[in-house]
């Protein structure tokens, strides 16, 4: 048995009703990465797919076959991907249940596959993750190639966040209470997203409802690192949109101290009011890649120790940046005993981009800067350096080592 669709066909599946399809789906302008999707809105709900990481060119093929299911082949016929079967057998048939798990069933109905069981950002209700499974963000809303982040049920039981090193878990490991390790990842048919422990008792993420019952529903793990439960009304009219319903963690700026952090080198993050995280440069700096919101700022001028001998701090001027800081260590800590004396120090050094102040104390910074993150706890005044618009010096751009999130 073996059954082929072509990228065009496979569009023709998505409804502009609320349910679900296994679909090939576009993700430049001439690459297609396949997926399940939900469809309750203007713009499909991508919650599922397959080879983000290798994307087909267009004309690629997937064949339903009785060997291996689903395989995914480029015009030329090599292999991109294909569902590693969990259970030898052969393949009967494959369909879409109404939960929105695509599953790959032989002929007595035993399934040998299915995406619930192979998930990449996103849960549904209904679905369950076991000891060792992941979810994996993606790097961006539009590019389904593997991102920063990822959330490990480990062996012990722990949920785990991690980007290059964990940042946040639920600590549902073994404690002192026998039984009390985690044993499942639920996301139950009710709506509630919670952690099942060995005894049977619960890890919960929110307050339990029957949320289900009146919403449609997803929990997903974006692209900046916080995992989010979304829903839409089953009484929707028109065209809606998702709505978050809780987020964890609850400030990923301040979680994330490992590489840049949650965003750039020289970028600064601040969450939004739905707990997601933004990214802004400061003023005299700009993106070093346009289309990357969330990546690294580059100054757009010629920085002070550039023009020795001639260096002089009226070429310079500060930007006051309340609550703000970056992890980034300083090279030389100095008494002050107010925040324009800090600025001051900063002006007359040449190697100086950033001065933090902070309890009668001034920390001189210089470039890259990471963990950048603004918050009313952290109880600074920053000042990062700019050269005065009457100076600006046209400069080649420049293309550092620290280009992107790390």
């Amino acid at each position: 048995m073996e059954v082929a669709f072509t990228v065009r066909l496979l569009l023709l599946l998505i409804s502009s009703l609320f349910l679900a399809s296994i679909s090939v789906f576009d993700q430049t302008d001439d690459k297609i990465a396949v997926g399940d999707s939900l469809s309750a809105t203007a713009d499909r709900t991508i919650v599922w797919y397959a080879n983000g990481d290798r994307p087909a060119p267009k004309g690629s093929i997937v064949n339903l076959t009785s060997s291996s299911g689903l395989v995914l082949t480029t015009p030329q016929g090599e292999q991109l991907w294909r569902s590693d079967l969990t259970i030898a057998g052969v393949v009967a048939h494959g369909f879409m249940n109404d939960k929105g798990n695509f599953v790959l069933e032989d002929e007595k109905s035993e399934k040998l596959w299915e995406t619930f069981k192979n998930p990449t950002d996103t849960m549904l209700p209904g679905q369950i993750i076991e000891r060792g499974g992941r979810l994996s963000s993606r790097q961006s809303e539009t590019n389904y190639a593997r991102g920063r982040f990822q959330i490990d049920f480990q062996e012990d039981g722990n949920l785990v966040f991690s980007a290059k090193k964990p940042f946040y878990s639920t600590a549902t490991t073994m404690g002192t209470v026998p039984g009390s390790e985690g044993k499942q990842l639920v996301f139950n048919d009710s709506g509630n997203f919670y952690i099942l422990r060995v005894n049977g008792g619960r890890f919960t993420f929110t307050a339990e409802e029957r949320l289900a019952r009146d919403y449609y529903l997803r929990s997903t793990l974006n692209f900046d690192g916080v995992l989010a439960q979304y829903f839409i009304p089953k009484s929707f009219v028109d065209t809606v949109s998702w709505k978050p319903l809780w987020s964890e963690p609850d400030n990923i700026c301040q979680k994330v101290d490992s590489g840049s952090g949650v965003c750039g080198y020289n970028s600064i993050c601040t969450l939004k009011t739905d707990q997601r995280p933004t990214c802004k440069c400061p003023r005299g700096y700009s993106l070093l890649d346009p289309n990357d919101p969330y990546g690294s700022c580059n100054p757009n001028f010629r920085r002070g120790c550039e023009d020795e001998p001639s260096f002089s701090k009226d070429l310079f001027d500060v930007q006051v940046l309340p609550n703000t800081d970056w992890l980034t260590p300083g090279y030389e800590l100095l008494n002050a005993s107010t925040a324009d004396e800090c600025s001051q120090y900063c002006k007359q050094d040449c190697l100086c981009d950033v001065a933090i102040y902070h309890n009668e104390t001034c920390w001189k910074k210089k470039l890259p800067l990471s963990y950048g993150r603004e918050d009313s706890s952290l109880n600074a005044k920053t000042f990062i350096k700019f050269r005065k618009d009457n100076s600006t010096l046209p400069v080649a751009p420049c293309r550092p080592t620290y280009n992107g999130a790390a």
